[in-house]
């Protein structure tokens, strides 16, 4: 009996250490281990590409949105090249500017194109005034896209590349080495170029959707009875048939002339035969 009891006492004594064991350990979690450290530059500024994000400092429904907004127009004029000039000063009066423009056309300009940018918030003005050069417009048309989400993203990208950098500008100041100082440059170069490239896409989103474009095709209108009627070229095509008769004439004399000699012999043939029946007709009598 006595023995069964100190066996007892013995195993409650090793559950209660075990208990005590386990809080204490839940109380005090053991702390990972440090990442061994290692002497250089390098090592350093290996990680500097994980830095975090750095955050925006407004959110995207506090910006500006950023449109882009394009319009057609095809207009029938009366005078293609006047038309040009008009559709080029109105940009101009609206503070904008001509793109693009061409004509086409042999002898007279019966088509043309232009390409013009206004300031967006002008955009449907110009539409306006631009209607009004017209005899009528057979077609237009517009569209927006929203590049909000792009440029947000984008200048977001430009943050965190030039913090990047600053980082990299600081641990070239470290190097001690030339190899440490050639790795550095290299990544500090590949990151400028990458800042650079996304500073010219916003530069781009910011121009397009501060200007609209707007493309302007220009037809020459048509008369009703479906062509036009000129004193002049009825007078020049009358010239040209009568050129034409004269040189087809000129042919005829000049074959006629050449083959003189086969028509005469013809000729004497024919008329020494009409002699000699009517003089046989007379014998005959």
């Amino acid at each position: 009996m006595n023995k069964l009891l100190k066996i007892l006492i013995l195993i409650l004594v090793i559950l209660g250490l075990v208990l005590t064991a386990g809080c204490a350990a839940k109380e005090k979690p053991i702390p990972p281990p440090a990442p061994p450290s290692a002497p250089g530059v390098f090592k350093e500024y290996t990680n500097v590409g994980e830095s975090r994000a750095v955050p925006a400092e407004s959110s995207q429904a506090d910006i500006d949105r950023k449109i882009v907004k394009t319009g057609y127009l095809t207009l029938e004029v009366n005078d293609i090249t006047k038309a040009m000039s008009e559709v080029a000063s109105v940009a101009k009066e609206l503070d904008g500017y001509v793109v693009s423009s061409n004509k086409q056309g042999d002898k007279d300009i019966t088509y043309g194109r232009i390409s013009i940018r206004v300031p967006s918030e002008r955009f449907d003005e110009a539409f306006d005034r631009l209607r009004k050069l017209a005899v009528k417009v057979p077609n237009e048309s517009t569209e927006s896209q929203d590049i909000t989400e792009e440029y947000t993203d984008l200048q977001a990208q430009l943050r965190n590349l030039e913090a990047t950098e600053a980082q990299y500008l600081e641990l070239l100041k470290k190097a001690e080495t030339v190899e440490d100082t050639l790795k550095v440059y290299q990544q500090l170069s590949s990151v400028r170029s990458e800042i650079e490239r996304i500073k010219g896409r916003i530069q781009y989103l910011e121009r397009t959707s501060d200007m609209a474009l707007i493309e302007v095709n220009l037809q020459k209108t048509q008369p009703i009875d479906g062509a036009g009627w000129s004193a002049l070229e009825t007078l020049k095509s009358a010239v040209r048939g009568l050129i034409n008769f004269g040189k087809v004439l000129a042919i005829v004399v000049i074959w006629l002339a050449i083959f003189s000699p086969v028509w005469i012999i013809i000729l004497v043939v024919v008329l020494y035969f009409k002699r000699w029946r009517k003089k046989k007709a007379r014998t005959s009598r």
